[in-house]
């Protein structure tokens, strides 16, 4: 089953936190708001997500592709920093679908544009 994640509001209740950050980047700890999220629905097997973007979409998109494992597992570091090992994957089975539903949509429209 797909989780649809709706990220692409302009966040206007934290507007005072951060003019420059999306609401679901807000960080929580090392992770955002939004890893946060999608760790729970992947406690309960549900790995297939769907992240619906707007604003600051760039934001989310380079969060992801350049994720930082090490941020929150064990690992060890050998052979001079050239061999990295993790003793566990935050999100290594995680299938995330990045789709751009515009800045001013609402969320029927955002639902609609994924709906395929």
């Amino acid at each position: 089953m797909k989780v649809v994640l709706f990220c692409g509001g302009l966040g206007m209740r934290l507007r005072e936190y951060a003019d420059n950050i999306p609401k679901p980047m807000v960080p929580i700890g090392y992770r955002p708001i939004l890893w946060h999220v999608m760790k729970y629905y992947a406690h309960f097997g549900h790995r297939d997500f769907i992240l619906c973007l707007g604003y600051r979409a760039d934001a989310i998109n380079n969060y992801f592709r350049n994720y930082d494992e090490c941020l929150s597992n064990d690992f060890t570091l050998s052979q001079g920093g050239k061999h990295l090992e993790l003793f566990h994957s935050d999100i290594h089975d995680w299938n995330i679908t990045f789709a751009d539903t515009g800045v001013n949509s609402n969320i029927g429209m955002r639902l609609k544009a994924v709906e395929k």
